[in-house]
């Protein structure tokens, strides 16, 4: 800038407010712009939030194929086709073992032998089928095929019942009953096997657990609609209708406790029944087949009337602090995770263990790490007593062959056979849930204790050379409980939440 004789500016005197005053326009026009792009970014991400899924298709009642569900919910379906993968943690998952094809069984792939891993398997369930195969669980996308093509259908001729909870059965049920799902269950209850595996075409689906039109979850299999109603009985709620009593909270309980759970087949009809009237314990399930005088086999080294526990994860989560606190199977087996503006259920159901950082974390605010080595704890203590109480089963049935083969009588063996009946089915009921005493290690524990006396009160029997039988098992004293609740917010309860042959 310069400066005349006279004093005044020369031209260049007001260039420097001119550039600030542009620099200024530059950067307010830059913000506005940017401010408003996040603006629309915030309005868009809140339109996603409220548009839960997009229609492409119309979804009807009749709508089975996953396939189909996936053009309307593309993220959901996707994590769902997941379950195709296996991966094992320390006690559970399943590890991908090559299988040769054959015309029997086509499967390039199966999961290991449950029963080469622990021969005592065999024994305790010797004369049954599942002492011939027995595996580890694949995921959901496998239900219907391992099921379909396991050794056991060759040892047994299975009922049309395993449909049940191994296929989507809610519209072949419709279909086969004329509109009327429960006719259609029993009718199909009856079937062969090979025949109602005709009228399903795929594993469980979208259609199993959602109503299509408003995609509010349900329950659709009958074995759920009675059990869980003779449960609410007992807690003094009459008439229980699931479907239009439980909270949303209950309901991501409910639709998998359809299927695991403990059942049996009941009478030459083979109606799936669960077996809660007594309570949904281990041993007040087992008090109610003493009542029945149901067995699933005889014992064919023994000749003890014996009980087969099926995958009771429902029941024994019932019984621990996570059911309590009103945590449901969802919010650990399908956690909810961000698509963009959507938040959407994690539909590749596993073990927490292979996601611990959405499945625990959200609640334990401890590391990875951390909460693996506990729930490994957890489980290891449980495996441990599970091993002495299958040591105890094993000497149990080993005494018993020895008295046979001196010429024991079925009178001098009755009390020893009761004992193995009741120590065998709540081992049973632990080696079959699948959680290896996570749900609630307490329960677990208290289980096996009882298993491990029996089993020795059994040795005694055949000591004594025939002792009077057991009673039938009940729930310790001071420990008899109504029907497990679910807790909402700071404690506040708000329901009572809550199934099995040769299967």
């Amino acid at each position: 800038m310069t400066t005349t004789q006279d004093g005044t500016k020369g031209a260049g005197a007001g260039r420097p407010a001119w550039r600030w005053l542009v620099l200024t326009v530059v950067l307010t026009a830059a913000i506005a712009v940017g401010v408003t792009a996040l603006l629309v970014n915030i309005f868009e991400r809140k339109q996603e939030g409220r548009d839960t899924f997009f229609r492409v298709v119309e979804l009807t009642d009749d709508t089975v194929d996953p396939a189909i569900w996936g053009k309307n919910f593309p993220f959901q379906y996707d994590s769902y086709k997941r379950t195709v993968d296996q991966q094992r943690t320390r006690y559970g998952g399943s590890e991908a073992v090559p299988h040769q094809p054959t015309s029997a069984d086509p499967r390039s792939v199966v999961a290991q032998s449950r029963l080469d891993e622990d021969p005592r398997l065999r024994t305790m369930w010797a004369g049954y089928a599942f002492s011939k195969d027995f595996r580890e669980e694949r995921g959901h996308a496998y239900m219907l095929e391992d099921q379909t093509y396991t050794e056991r259908q060759h040892v047994t001729k299975q009922p049309g019942t395993c449909i049940h909870c191994h296929g989507s059965v809610y519209v072949p049920y419709r279909k086969l009953g004329g509109g009327d799902l429960i006719k259609g269950f029993e009718m199909m209850n009856r079937m062969p096997f090979g025949e109602a595996r005709k009228l399903v075409e795929h594993p469980v689906a979208c259609i199993d657990c959602h109503e299509p039109k408003t995609m509010q979850l349900r329950v659709t299999r009958p074995g759920f609609l009675e059990g869980i109603k003779l449960v609410k009985a007992k807690a003094g709620i009459e008439n229980y209708d699931v479907n239009t009593m439980a909270t949303r909270q209950e309901m991501r309980t409910y639709v998998c406790g359809q299927c695991h759970v403990e059942y049996y087949f009941k009478g030459p009809e083979k109606r799936l029944t669960y077996p809660w009237r007594d309570g949904i314990k281990g041993d007040e399930i087992l008090a109610y087949y003493e009542k029945e005088g149901f067995a699933d086999w005889t014992h064919a080294e023994t000749g003890a009337r014996t009980l087969k526990a099926q995958h009771p994860e429902f029941e024994m989560y019932n019984q621990g602090i996570h059911a309590r606190s009103g945590v449901a199977c969802a919010d650990c087996h399908m956690p909810y995770q961000r698509e963009g503006g959507l938040k959407v259920s994690d539909h590749w159901v596993r073990s927490p263990l292979l996601n611990i950082n959405r499945a625990c974390q959200t609640c334990h605010k401890w590391s990875e790490a951390e909460l693996q080595a506990r729930a490994q704890t957890i489980q290891e203590r449980v495996f441990g007593l599970r091993n002495r109480a299958m040591d105890a089963l094993m000497a149990l049935i080993a005494d018993q062959k020895a008295s046979l083969a001196k010429g024991a009588t079925d009178a001098q063996l009755a009390a020893s056979r009761s004992f193995q009946r009741q120590a065998q089915f709540l081992l049973d009921f632990v080696e079959a849930e699948n959680s290896v005493g996570f749900h609630a290690p307490e329960e677990a524990e208290r289980l096996l204790a009882i298993s491990i006396d029996y089993s020795r009160q059994g040795q005694i029997a055949l000591l004594r050379g025939g002792a009077p039988a057991p009673p039938a098992v009940q729930a310790p004293q001071g420990m008899t409980t109504a029907a497990p609740a679910t807790t909402g917010p700071a404690g506040s309860k708000v329901g009572t939440p809550a199934t099995t042959g040769q299967h």
